[in-house]
């Protein structure tokens, strides 16, 4: 086959999925949105104080009195979000671009900034007709399954993380959608036993998603999947042994069903695994030392999580949102006694909406979590938010 054929063949793969290929394109459009956004938190109980302006039950201690006594009044501003995003010519297709901050640090790059307020990147990517290539929401997540809350992080069972992918989503119309995506790897290795070096990741390969959603007026149903591959080595020792790799696999099933259209919503969302505790929004880790202590061996660490919510809308100007998510893991044989094991969330809310950009009202939060050992600690606070949004761009 020549050249030209094989450019033909290629132009003809991607131009169907090009929906309009032959229209001109549209002017330049800018707008800056996002939202100020402060947080009042009266907490009844206590967590760890890095991470108390929001509930994840992973910082919840399991020891009473470990981080002070009980009761804490906490002010954040940290949610506040601004982003700049904007559609430009592009030949056949217009180059759709964003970038969004918010000022909550996760401690990716600054551990010293896990939690605290900073300038944390949200999103940067650019899409250009199928095609997309930066920071966004993970194709193993559902980025439409997010409840009314206010609560920074939200329930602990769902699948959530942004991650830099290159990802191509074919346009056939209808009903039904698929994508797929390289994304960037990287994973939560729990040390080894005193003992035994420690492990550091090695990422040779990228982590491979794919979604494949339908559409109906009642709502729609997603599945989406992941492969990994998580590698390890040892960091100071001979060969760098021991080294090698497990795969890592998820599932994520998720809906939103409209029971009563713009009164009642309801959100469920079931993903399970091995090795995808970092692609979970409230979990750890991906690999832990399993076996025998004369013969241990990283396992990728399994998981189940659940989460289910219900969206009222009471009144345009009244709405509420109620639910539980928990996440389960199966701590390998050597992960030690105070390794995670369960976190539960649940939350309800009343949200008044004077307008389509103010929103404010309390929520009640309760989270617990559960070691590998059985020890427990739970976790109770009222959170009052204020939120005022805001856009360049025409209202819709």
């Amino acid at each position: 086959m020549t050249r030209t054929a094989l450019a033909a063949l290629a132009a003809a793969a991607l131009l169907p999925a090009l929906p309009g290929a032959q229209d001109k394109p549209t002017k330049p459009t800018v707008d800056v949105y996002g939202f100020a956004m402060v947080d009042y938190i009266q907490d009844f109980r206590r967590i760890d104080p890095t991470w108390d302006s929001t509930l994840r039950p992973t910082r919840v201690p399991t020891v009473s009195g470990t981080f002070g006594s009980d009761g804490q009044a906490i002010f954040s501003a940290r949610q506040s979000r601004l982003g700049v995003k904007g559609t430009f010519p592009g030949g056949p297709q217009d180059l759709r671009a964003k970038i969004e901050f918010d000022f909550y640090g996760r401690g990716t790059d600054r551990p010293d900034a896990a939690g605290q307020a900073t300038i944390r990147l949200r999103r940067a990517y650019g899409e250009w007709g199928p095609i997309l290539g930066g920071l966004t929401d993970s194709l193993f997540m559902d980025d439409d399954y997010w409840p009314n809350i206010i609560d920074y992080w939200g329930p602990s069972g769902m699948v959530f993380y942004r991650n830099v992918q290159i990802r191509y989503s074919p346009r056939f119309g209808g009903p039904q959608s698929i994508a797929i995506a390289l994304e960037r790897p990287g994973s939560d290795l729990q040390a080894y036993p005193e003992d035994l070096p420690d492990l550091v990741s090695d990422n040779k390969l990228p982590d491979l998603t794919a979604r494949y959603r339908v559409t109906q007026k009642w709502g729609y149903v997603q599945l989406s999947g992941i492969l990994r591959r998580l590698g390890y080595d040892s960091a100071g020792t001979p060969n760098n042994e021991p080294k090698g790799d497990v795969t890592g696999w998820g599932l994520n099933a998720s809906s939103t069903i409209r029971v009563l259209p713009d009164r009642l919503n309801l959100l469920v969302a079931v993903a399970g695994g091995a090795g995808i505790s970092n692609y979970m929004n409230d979990a750890t880790p991906d690999l832990a030392a399993g076996g025998s202590a004369a013969d241990p061996k990283p396992e990728a660490v399994k998981l189940i999580g659940i989460s289910a919510y219900a969206d009222v809308t009471w009144h345009p100007l009244l709405t509420s949102s109620f639910g539980y998510s928990t996440v389960r893991l199966d701590n390998t044989s050597l992960q030690p006694a105070a390794a995670f094991k369960t976190g539960q969330y649940a939350s309800g809310n009343v949200l008044v909406h004077p307008t389509s950009d103010i929103l404010f009202g309390p929520e009640l939060l309760w989270g617990q979590r559960k070691d590998k050992s059985g020890a427990s600690g739970d976790d109770v606070r009222l959170q009052i938010s204020f939120k005022y949004a805001f856009s360049s761009g025409p209202r819709s």
